[in-house]
């Protein structure tokens, strides 16, 4: 039965619509195409909604309603994050795993989904063991969380590297970019569609719907990530044979240092990553601190962030794609940062929402055009060596800026504040906005320092992310 000219009419429409306005959806091919691909990447909306409750949702609800020390929130958020630089052996050993069933993706991505799914399931109770202890040791409460939030973020960085490496597996190798591209896109439609159904969720805020919320999130994770990696990857005995070669760890770590300009990317990349990261953990308590926020308006400034870093990839993926300078656009994002925090600087003493709101959403677009600018670069370095470690460690870079930012950004929080409130800093700083602002100036001067280490970098030739020809095995992406 052949489809009327109206219905064909109606789905050559919107096959359009997806390639004009989703970024980077022409990586599809007919190899790969685009629904497959899509469905593929829903691993990345489990791993965006986590990403939401680790370092939107539960830190609010922790540092404000929870009355737990921010110094210590930004820690156990932190912690996941520093287990990132496991992504390389991570990716490296499914690279290289050894099977006789065949399969070398599925068996990782399928252990990270289970910690992901455990993490999530306890994470509650730690919490309220946390807050409420009266029983047992000092030590069991935050070691409970701690264990929560390792747990998590182990199964997040696992799911995440094994999903993209077997995107990268199933894409040819000229569409390799675009296609990490686009799932890294799904992402952040997760992030965004997480951060409104927590929002909506949690207006009225009480321990039993937060514990509903989270263990809810545990069980769509399991769905999601099942539906996601189901008759993928095909069974391939040969690949996964015990005979055959496979380069070692220390072989790839050798090729990768090959290029010259390596060390100043990475450089570039951990203090860029650093900056746009270490007021994650303040963003939603200084909504409801200092601008009388509730849990609902601050849960959805992580929309605000997701759809700015949405528009930023957007951006950057088209002048990419028309071939302009790579390291140029990172340093764009990296001014385009300067002026988002200035603007959440300047909304506590205008006392200015909107202001805030529109400074957020800047955190995001500007940081969308860093991170992908950057990790195309990266990927740039695979191409002239021939390796996938270079995709692997550009993520290990980031991802311990990240940690190490989050973690110093509450801790200087605290640390001022407790200055500030006593009067020891003056009476003009005697404000519990004090400790906030200082971590977004300290932003911004990382900011200025990474534009001067990219300089150099501007004079190198852009890339095609149409005609890039990306070889790696290691599929990598900011968490």
């Amino acid at each position: 039965m052949t489809a009327t000219p109206r219905k064909s009419g109606m789905i050559a429409f919107w096959q359009t619509v997806g390639m004009r306005f989703l970024p980077f959806a022409d990586a599809a091919t007919s190899d790969l195409p685009l629904g497959r691909l899509l469905r593929l990447s829903m691993f990345q909306l489990s791993v965006g909604m986590a990403a939401v409750l680790l370092t939107g949702t539960l830190n609010r609800v922790m540092i404000i309603e929870l009355s737990i020390p921010a110094s210590l929130v930004a820690l156990m958020i932190a912690l996941p994050v520093l287990a990132a630089p496991f992504r390389v052996l991570i990716g490296h050993r499914s690279d290289t795993y050894k099977s006789v069933l065949g399969w070398r993706r599925v068996p990782y991505l399928w252990l990270g989904t289970l910690l992901q799914f455990g993490g999530l399931a306890i994470m509650p109770f730690a919490l309220l063991l946390l807050n409420s202890q009266t029983v047992g040791p000092e030590w069991a409460g935050p070691v409970a969380a701690a264990l929560a939030f390792v747990v998590t973020g182990f199964g997040m960085h696992m799911a995440q590297t094994a999903g993209l490496a077997l995107a990268t597996d199933l894409a040819a190798p000229e569409s390799r970019p675009r296609v990490v591209a686009l799932v890294y896109v799904v992402l952040l439609f997760g992030m965004i569609l997480a951060s409104l159904a927590f929002g909506a969720l949690l207006s009225d805020f009480s321990a039993t719907r937060l514990i509903q919320v989270i263990q809810g999130a545990a069980v769509f994770t399991l769905f999601i990530n099942v539906a996601a990696l189901w008759k993928q990857e095909a069974r391939n005995p040969q690949a996964t044979h015990a005979d055959r070669e496979s380069p070692t760890f220390r072989q790839a770590w050798r090729e990768y240092r090959a290029d010259r300009s390596t060390g100043r990317l990475l450089l570039a990349v951990g203090l860029g990553s650093a900056a746009f990261s270490m007021q994650d953990v303040l963003l939603e308590p200084f909504g409801g601190e200092i601008l009388g926020l509730s849990v609902s308006g601050t849960t959805f400034l992580t929309a605000a962030w997701a759809s700015g870093a949405l528009l930023g990839f957007g951006l950057a993926g088209s002048l990419l794609y028309r071939g302009y300078n790579m390291h140029r656009v990172a340093a764009l994002g990296a001014l385009i940062g300067i002026l988002a925090f200035t603007a959440v600087i300047l909304s506590s003493p205008l006392e200015s929402t909107p202001l805030f709101v529109m400074g957020v959403g800047l955190i995001g677009f500007g940081g969308g055009l860093f991170a992908v600018s950057t990790m195309l670069a990266a990927m740039a370095l695979a191409d002239r060596s021939d390796s996938g470690f270079a995709i692997g460690a550009w993520s290990a870079v980031q991802a311990c800026a990240i940690g190490l930012g989050l973690a110093a950004g509450g801790i200087i929080r605290d640390t001022v504040n407790a200055a500030a409130t006593t009067g020891a800093l003056g009476e003009a700083l005697h404000s519990a906005a004090t400790g906030y602002n200082a971590v977004y100036h300290i932003e911004i001067i990382l900011l200025f320092v990474s534009l001067v280490v990219i300089g150099p970098l501007t004079n190198r030739g852009g890339i095609n992310t149409q005609t890039s020809t990306g070889q790696f095995g290691l599929a990598e992406l900011p968490g």
